[in-house]
């Protein structure tokens, strides 16, 4: 089954992207849900309408992501956390903590569009996270998780 997907949704594709589904996804969570349309040909033409006049727009929020995306490369970002023995921490690090962290260096982006690889962090050390943007500006992202003094 061919959809158009309305929003962003999670490991299948971004907003006015058409992508295939089984039947039953489509039919029964994405379309009830309201994240998706069936992409019948009308839909498939205003689509590609929408789309034409979208570029001029995507210009101008391309450039801004990308000027914050220079901004945050060349922060150091060091993230205090109380830790007990062996460098395990008391909870952990998640990225929230690495959002509010990045908004106290004026780079605004929210903790949905952050993914820490390995997941949630427990131990004291270096550690890598993909900030997103915009769906064409990916940052590599480094910091730190370092014992509160």
């Amino acid at each position: 089954m061919e959809i158009i997907l309305k929003k962003d949704v999670e490991k299948l594709g971004f907003a006015d992207d058409l992508v295939s589904v089984k039947n039953g996804y489509g039919r029964n969570f994405l379309i009830p849900q309201g994240l998706a349309v069936l992409a019948t040909p009308s839909a498939k033409k205003v689509l590609a309408e929408n789309l034409k006049q979208r570029v001029y727009k995507e210009k101008k929020v391309i450039e801004e992501a990308n000027t914050l995306s220079e901004r945050a490369k060349e922060l150091d970002i060091k993230i205090p956390s109380k830790a007990g023995a062996g460098d395990k921490l008391f909870g952990s690090i998640t990225a929230g903590d690495l959002s509010e962290e990045l908004k106290k260096h004026d780079v605004d982006i929210d903790k949905k569009y952050i993914t820490i690889l390995g997941g949630n962090i427990k131990r004291l050390g270096q550690y890598e996270a993909k900030l997103r943007f915009h769906r064409d500006v990916i940052l590599d992202f480094t910091f730190d998780v370092v014992e509160e003094s």
